[in-house]
């Protein structure tokens, strides 16, 4: 009886402190598993005097998902459940070769109209370096207010490349 007291007091806790913790929040943005091994979309590099260069300053490798793919393909028209990424790297001068350095975040975003009706049915997120540790704090501020420039191409900035 003890045992089950017990558990029914964990478990009312639990939900008082934070039910967070037993259920994902709604709009969370899943890490990309597997994302390298998608179609690769294209690779650029933001050097010093681009206006985005203090924030993401670096090698750019852009992949998509089947869907995505699809989408970029159509002229930028994603269907739900597309995912780009963004794999941005640091760059490393060697030997008069620029290099692949250490992982600065892999830029997520997840098209699913229902659920990110705030933000052009996407999803933003980042994830810090080789982690998992969430860096998108606002996506209406921090991704989607820049995003707007490219409304036209459904909110995504890259281009397919024939």
């Amino acid at each position: 009886m003890k045992r089950i007291i017990f558990i029914v007091l964990i478990f009312a806790s639990l939900i008082f402190t934070g039910y967070k913790f037993l259920l994902p929040d709604r709009n969370e943005v899943p890490y990309p598993e597997g994302y390298r091994n998608w179609t690769h979309i294209k690779t650029m590099i933001l050097e010093k005097g681009h206006p985005l260069y203090e924030a993401f300053g670096g090698i750019h490798h852009i992949y998509a998902n089947k869907k995505a793919l699809e989408g970029y393909k159509a002229g930028n028209k994603f269907k739900d459940g597309s995912v780009i990424v963004f794999d941005l790297l640091e760059v490393v001068t060697e030997n008069n070769a620029i290099q692949e350095g250490s992982r600065k975040v892999v830029g997520v975003m997840v098209k699913n109209s229902r659920k990110y009706k705030n933000t052009g049915g996407w999803g933003f997120e980042g994830f810090a370096g080789d982690s998992r540790e969430r860096v998108v704090k606002n996506m209406e501020g921090e991704c989607f207010a820049c995003h707007t420039q490219v409304k036209d191409q459904d909110f995504v900035f890259s281009l397919y490349r024939k």
